[in-house]
């Protein structure tokens, strides 16, 4: 699996944690919250029922006595109805409020009394009627009126009373709770909610950029099939170029090193003819030598032998000079590239001090111009390229005018950096701007001293990472130097 893909599965699995985290804490939170809500609920419904079956006993007890002393003092019977339709519910709805608050220690506690009270006043009601219907109707008055009646009423009506007024304070402390508790579940819901949305969008942002990851590496992979015939053909020109570099320099060591082995030999050939002329005169034994002998010994030992050496020592330093460059080359050919990330600007500007007093003593001056940051490459490659052709600004500036150097940085194609060094020098003819990048060979008149192998050694490096350089050029007006380099040579050193 692939550092991305890993890096997408982790991610999404975090997410689907963290999703799952949350969705099972808003689960656990509502169930929660449902109990606590159904809890509060049954204790209002527990707190109306009590209020209720309280307000109905003791409307039923009123009811009665309303038909007790209406029937005593009226001795009608009609009025003995309602009494004893309540003395059918009263019971019923004792028992009820003695179920319903038998939970409830606060009004548990007055059961006892308030069961007395309703026992007596059953009692006082029904000893009154007995009277009144035996034809006792004063003994019945006079009975009521002793207050005992009301005051049994008073004593029932304080405790259900209570029992209603604690409904009702329960009843609204429920509701409070109940209202608190749908609160909280809609902050539970909404902050559950607002989870799931950063949840749902830091996957969609995650899933986003993976799609895009993948439409680039897609949109790659169609590119470079697109141009694979392209780079093919790339691929077989560098070859061709590659093998007509290598049929050159095979020229060179073949044409230009042969060149002063040859004069090693003819010159090897006259100090033979000189030392035949030594030998006539010197190994001339009893014999004197002719005048045309000596003549020809002397020549030899002031003119020919010293021309001869002095010929041979020369042609043998040339060779070594020839041969002491291609070696140079080579060497960096091998040399082990170590990519590193190179803050450009810094590097520009440490070359560019290297030739400040060059340039400044005769009035020019350099710009920089970088719009690339860094870039990943072999940094003593980039210096030895950079520096060449820093040098060669200078060596070939123009006489009649200040040197005025230009360097631009900026992203080229895809992953290349594009490179120019530009000055005013003398410019270089158009036959000959391929011709300067080849071993050993200058353009133009030569009025500085060199071998030659400055821009070939700058071509080699500059290919050593993967890139390339050209050349623009008007003769008398100035130079263009272009290099593409890859912006990260890691990739090209894997590849």
């Amino acid at each position: 699996m692939s550092a991305t893909n890993a890096s997408f599965a982790r991610a999404t699995l975090l997410m689907l944690a963290i999703g799952t985290a949350i969705l099972v804490a808003l689960v656990l939170s509502s169930l929660w919250l449902v109990e606590r809500t159904q809890g509060t609920f049954d204790a209002i419904i527990r707190e109306r029922d009590i209020r209720r079956a309280s307000a109905n006993l003791l409307q039923t007890l009123t009811d009665a006595e309303t038909g007790q002393r209406g029937y005593i003092l009226t001795l009608d019977e009609s009025f003995l109805e309602p009494y004893n339709q309540a003395l059918e519910q009263i019971r019923s709805e004792w028992a009820e409020v003695q179920a319903l608050v038998a939970d409830r220690p606060a009004k548990a506690d007055k059961l006892a009394e308030l069961g007395q009270s309703i026992e007596t006043k059953l009692s006082e009601m029904e000893e009154t009627i007995t009277l009144a219907s035996a034809g006792n109707q004063a003994g019945a008055v006079a009975r009521v009126q002793t207050e005992l009646g009301r005051e049994l009423m008073d004593r029932i009506r304080i405790i259900l009373d209570m029992f209603k007024e604690q409904s009702d304070a329960n009843f609204q402390a429920g509701v409070e709770a109940q209202t608190a508790a749908n609160e909280q579940l809609r902050y539970f819901t909404i902050g559950g909610a607002a989870a799931i949305l950063l949840v749902m969008g830091g996957a969609i942002i995650i899933i986003t950029q993976h799609v895009q990851a993948l439409s680039k590496a897609r949109r790659e992979v169609e590119y470079l099939n697109e141009n694979l015939e392209e780079r093919v053909n790339e691929r077989t020109e560098d070859l061709i170029r590659a093998n007509q570099e290598i049929q050159r320099f095979a020229y060179i060591v073949t044409h230009d090193l042969r060149a002063p082995l040859v004069n090693v030999m003819g010159f090897t050939a006259e100090l033979e003819n000189s030392l035949r002329s030594l030998q006539a005169y010197v190994l001339a034994d009893d014999k004197a030598p002719s005048e045309d002998e000596v003549r020809e010994a002397r020549l030899a030992a002031s003119e020919d032998l010293p021309e001869a050496i002095d010929f041979i020592r020369s042609s043998t330093k040339k060779m070594d000079g020839l041969i002491n460059a291609i070696l140079k080359i080579s060497r960096d050919g091998r040399r082990p590239l170590k990519p590193e990330r190179i803050d450009l600007k810094a590097l520009l500007e440490a070359t560019s001090a290297s030739v400040h007093h060059q340039v400044s003593e005769a009035g020019g001056k350099v710009d920089l111009d970088v719009r690339v940051p860094n870039i990943v490459t072999d940094r003593f490659s980039l210096e030895q390229i950079l520096g060449n052709l820093f040098d060669n600004a200078v060596k070939y500036k123009q006489a009649d005018r200040p040197l005025s150097l230009t360097v631009r940085v900026m992203p080229d194609i895809r992953t290349l950096t594009r490179i120019e060094v530009e000055d005013n020098g003398r410019g270089i003819a158009d036959e000959d701007h391929e011709r300067i990048f080849e071993l050993f060979r200058r353009s133009g008149h030569q009025n500085q001293a060199g071998e030659g192998i400055g821009l070939a050694h700058v071509q080699s490096l500059v290919r050593n990472l993967g890139g390339e350089i050209t050349v623009r050029s008007q003769l008398g007006k100035g130079s263009t130097f272009v290099l593409r380099l890859p912006s990260d040579l890691t990739r090209v050193v894997r590849s």
